[in-house]
């Protein structure tokens, strides 16, 4: 049961093992968020990321995908200095570079969460080919646990775990895949 047993060790992981961690996400400015997190972690430890959550959502305006976008130099400066959040010039270069790419896609698919439906099913590699074509400092990992996180790609419980009954009620997009041969498995 890995995660699901692991995650209950730690309040921070339980918080976000229980409440978060492969529930849908229909809202843009959360997605986006949950895309940023997974960009952070990149080298990292979740346990760093789940910690400065807080931190993350502050000096990013809260996730608003428009605010972000529109961040210049001195916001570069702020975020660069900012000990409550991951100061890589990389990571937060991505998350301006990606919150202008979302915003070009809100104008041809009306949201970034169009976007994902427009695009789903398709396999992990799909994704990843995919998500490069469009975003930058994007990878295997960080795409696969984005899209498992926010219930495009199943694995993020065990049926054994209390929280997969709760998710499955929801319906994740993965789940909702009939006859595509890639519900219930493990992509």
């Amino acid at each position: 049961m890995g995660y699901c047993i692991e995650s209950q060790k730690d309040p921070w992981h339980r918080r976000y093992h229980d409440e978060e961690y492969g529930f849908p996400i229909t809202d843009d400015n959360r997605l986006f968020e949950r895309f940023v997190l997974e960009i952070n972690q990149a080298g990292l430890s979740w346990s760093t990321i789940l910690r400065k959550q807080e931190a993350f959502r502050e000096a990013y305006a809260g996730f608003d995908i428009h605010k972000v976008a529109h961040f210049d130099e001195a916001d570069r400066a702020r975020l660069l200095s900012d000990a409550g959040i991951i100061r890589n010039r990389l990571k937060v270069n991505a998350a301006i570079t990606n919150a202008q790419k979302i915003l070009q896609l809100r104008q041809e698919f009306g949201s970034f969460k169009a976007w994902l439906d427009v695009h789903h099913p398709r396999s992990k590699a799909a994704w990843v080919q995919l998500f490069k074509a469009q975003f930058v400092f994007v990878g295997g990992e960080i795409v696969g646990e984005f899209l498992m996180s926010t219930g495009y790609l199943p694995g993020a419980h065990e049926e054994i775990c209390p929280v997969y009954a709760q998710i499955m009620a929801l319906n994740p997009p993965w789940t909702l895949v009939e006859g595509s041969g890639m519900e219930g498995t493990k992509i």
